[in-house]
């Protein structure tokens, strides 16, 4: 089913929606990632341990993650309605506790449909 003339297809909402996300990382703008991320959002990291939104964002507004680039590759979506699961493998060039390298990851984010919005409700970050 097409979405109305005018109005983006729901792929192309939460593409955009995943977008913005990796931007907001890149420019370390906690502001933005705390409205886009669910007040339960958790990222689960490579090593298994899942973080909470407020520490996450609050390391980041202190410097422990610093996001240089993100190329993105290989992504598949799929959507169940007012849910979401969008797959992405990255290289990632950052700075995590202090250590800087490029991390082979790929992130699994759920996303749910908030009125007009996608929300994130977790990520999961693993190697490949």
């Amino acid at each position: 089913m097409q979405p109305p003339a005018g109005r983006k297809s729901a792929r192309e909402e939460i593409l955009d929606a995943h977008s913005a996300y990796l931007d907001a990382m890149l420019e370390g703008d906690t502001e933005a990632l705390d409205d886009m991320l669910d007040d339960d959002f958790t990222l689960s990291h490579m090593t298994g341990y899942e973080q909470p939104k407020a520490e996450w964002l609050a390391q980041m507004r202190d410097g422990r993650f610093v996001y240089h680039t993100i190329d993105a590759s290989n992504t598949t979506l799929d959507i169940q309605g007012d849910t979401a699961r969008l797959v992405i493998r990255t290289v990632t060039d950052a700075t995590v506790y202090g250590t800087r390298a490029n991390w082979r990851l790929q992130l699994a984010a759920d996303y749910t449909r908030r009125g007009d919005a996608w929300a994130t409700l977790r990520t999961v970050a693993t190697t490949w």
